[in-house]
């Protein structure tokens, strides 16, 4: 009898890279933002607004995104995205430059433009988990494009302050996008369903199949009509665990958006940093961050085999992590740069371990609407990338300091812990109503 060929780590390993790319390109302005914001005459409410458009898009497209994956399948939608976002990254360069008209307003609504074509990404990597991954490893591969969050700046984060430092803040764009433009093509090249992937053996695909995984799920008759309806989505809003899983995605993003906006523009102006050495300071929590991410998978993966318990395998490193998360308030105390990185870096390994919110809907979502519930879900985190980069820049002009805003980050640790231990209940998956 054949062993089953191991496909599916090849499969995540490239949506880890996709996600890594998808993260950095998120962050382009908060590296550059600080040089831009010299040359272009930017004040910290406009960088807040301007840091915060992203989120605004991001949160419209995540239910169409979702639909339109159920509806055309995960490889067109995807690599499509893929390619969007990357041009509109590149135009981000061009600021100031070939376009008249406020800079303030076509900075904004150029990453508008990337915040709505990233909206199928997350969905399209939670459809990809489902169909490709068994359930007792969906924690570990959930994890594992989620880390990719905090490898992003760990990769990009020291050469994207490189080459501010060396080129000019517009080269950063110019470069992530082109790099966004590789990843498309490398995706349509390698991405497709388990059933149709021609390295995949039977064995393979038996035991992704026995193990829960929807191995089919791109071959379901693709309705429009029997994904996305108001039924659908009021089933989606109405179940007491989903409104828990969805309040704790909100709560763990806030930190996600803060360090992916201000963190390195807090590095330079609360820490006293160049440009370049903040680049790097900023990888030593990313790289916490990523490694706890990756315990965290692991963790959870070894709970749920030796006990059998979704429930306690995903919420006990969520509520451990998150509570490992709150020492970012203590940075408000301390006077060093290194002991403020080291908490921080303390901070994001805990917000890594408990970012299992992918893996729970992969666990969770009805098998009809894998794309829509997780387009929901990614609605209600990604809020949270509204409201953060604007609340902390009200702050910061405010208070003309970052403490009170670590005090915001901070809390939301707690109300994540909350959402799961007291709202969510017993974790299954959703079966919708006739």
């Amino acid at each position: 009898m054949a062993r089953p060929t191991r496909v599916r780590h090849r499969i995540i390993a490239l949506i880890f890279l996709i996600t890594t790319i998808n993260y950095a390109d998120r962050a382009t302005f908060s590296i550059a933002g600080n040089a831009a914001a010299g040359e272009l005459g930017l004040s910290p409410i406009e960088t807040g607004y301007i840091l915060s458009a992203f989120a605004w898009a991001y949160v419209i497209a995540q239910i169409p995104g979702g639909a339109l994956l159920d509806r055309f399948g995960t490889r067109r939608i995807y690599a499509g995205a893929i390619a969007l976002w990357s041009i509109f990254t590149a135009l981000q360069g061009t600021a100031g430059l070939i376009f008249g008209g406020s800079v303030v307003t076509m900075l904004f609504c150029l990453r508008f433009l990337v915040g709505f074509a990233e909206g199928p990404s997350f969905p399209g990597n939670a459809r990809l988990v489902a169909a490709w991954f068994p359930a007792p490893e969906r924690g570990t591969a959930s994890a594992i494009f989620n880390s990719a969050q905090y490898f992003s700046l760990v990769a990009f984060a020291p050469l994207m302050g490189w080459l501010v430092h060396d080129f000019g803040w517009r080269s950063v764009f110019w470069v992530m996008g082109a790099l966004g433009l590789l990843a498309a093509l490398i995706f349509l090249a390698f991405i497709h369903s388990p059933v149709r992937h021609k390295g995949v053996n039977e064995a393979e695909l038996r035991y992704i199949e026995e193990g829960g995984g929807l191995v089919r799920m791109e071959d379901r008759p693709k309705d429009a009509a029997r994904t996305f309806t108001w039924a659908n989505l009021r089933q989606l809003l109405a179940n007491r665990m989903m409104i828990g899983i969805y309040l704790g995605q909100y709560a763990i993003n806030v930190l996600t958006y803060f360090f992916v906006t201000w963190f390195p523009i807090y590095l330079v102006k609360e820490r006293g940093l160049n440009i370049l050495e903040a680049g790097f300071a900023a990888a030593a929590p990313a790289l916490c961050g990523f490694v706890g991410g990756l315990v965290g998978g692991f963790a959870s993966d070894r709970l749920l085999k030796r006990t059998g318990s979704l429930t306690l395998s995903r919420k006990l490193p969520i509520a451990l992590g998150m509570l490992l998360a709150t020492a970012i308030i203590a940075c408000v105390w301390v006077e060093s740069e290194w002991l403020a990185v080291t908490l921080m870096a303390i901070a994001f390994f805990g917000k890594g371990v408990g970012s299992l919110g992918w893996a729970v809907m992969a666990d969770v979502a009805p098998k009809q609407l894998a794309g829509l519930a997780g387009g929901v879900f990614n609605t209600f985190g990604n809020t949270a990338g509204i409201v953060t980069p604007i609340v902390v820049g009200y702050i910061v002009a405010a208070t003309l300091s970052f403490d009170l805003a670590l005090v915001f980050v901070g809390a939301h640790c707690l109300l994540t812990i909350f959402a799961y231990l007291v709202i969510v209940g017993p974790i299954r998956r959703l079966e919708l109503a006739a």
